[in-house]
């Protein structure tokens, strides 16, 4: 069965990017990382936040936005953008909000994705919050999304 992927841009913060490999792991989606990271990938950090299950992720790593695109295209998967900037919440039941063939993009913890990014998006979505809030740290969205993707498409 086909299953939405997640997919990460350029993440700066390796604690937050090994949860969301154990995450991955344990929920069965397939992690993408677009480069370059702002971190060593084999970082302590990431290590200790992913421990064992790091071995266990379905993890892609793409050297850049590029050859991200080339991958996407090829798979023909759609490209679903998470961002503060949207309108559309990642729950709206009425939006048509996720697909099976979805990767799910999450920005760089900060600055998001730079505007060719937005643009190549077919769908933008948000996680709504308090008015006057900036944005969750990445991984708690992540699992939040994972969460919804995971009710809607199961294990």
């Amino acid at each position: 069965m086909t299953r939405p992927l997640i997919a990460l841009y350029q993440p700066d913060i390796p604690g937050n990017t090994g949860s969301i490999l154990r995450l991955g792991a344990c929920l069965g989606f397939g992690i993408h990382i677009i480069g370059p990271a702002g971190f060593d990938m084999t970082d302590r950090a990431l290590k200790r936040a992913g421990m064992d299950y790091i071995e266990m992720a379905a993890l892609t790593r793409h050297d850049g936005w590029e050859e991200f695109e080339d991958w996407r295209r090829e798979e023909n998967r759609r490209l679903v953008l998470m961002t503060t900037q949207a309108t559309t919440s990642y729950v709206d039941e009425t939006a048509q909000t996720f697909t099976a063939q979805d990767v799910v993009l999450f920005g760089r913890e900060s600055a998001g994705v730079p505007p060719k990014v937005h643009a190549a998006a077919d769908v933008e979505l948000t996680i709504p919050m308090v008015r006057g809030r900036r944005s969750l740290n990445l991984a708690m969205s992540v699992a939040m999304v994972a969460g919804e993707l995971t009710r809607r498409f199961g294990l």
